[in-house]
């Protein structure tokens, strides 16, 4: 089962995650914070080169199985056209309604 985008508690992660499915480079670039940063799988990487390598050059999209935190940290199948898909975990931390981190990895 999937919750709905539309239904995730967070609205900057739900802000993130509807522009992420909708291949939305510039509203996802707007719910970053200036100076935003990343981890995949534990290592840092540099935000605008991941996000447009593996998410909207790829079409990257998220199905989201649960959430927790307060909804800033999620569970999700993730696929694009490299990888095909994998469960993932995903962690935002969010100040004034921005997300000034993320970090994701295997689930």
């Amino acid at each position: 089962m999937t919750i709905p985008v539309n239904q995730l508690s967070d609205p900057t992660v739900r802000a993130f995650v509807t522009a992420l499915n909708a291949g939305d480079p510039s509203t996802v670039y707007d719910v970053l914070t200036p100076g935003a940063t990343m981890a995949d799988d534990g290592t840092d990487r540099d935000v605008r080169d991941w996000l447009d390598r593996e998410v909207f050059s790829t079409r990257g999209h998220m199905d989201i199985e649960s959430e927790a935190d307060d909804g800033h940290t999620l569970v999700a199948r993730y696929r694009n056209d490299t990888w095909g898909e994998m469960r993932t975990r995903w962690h935002f931390t969010v100040d004034d309604g921005k997300v000034s981190r993320f970090e994701t990895g295997q689930a």
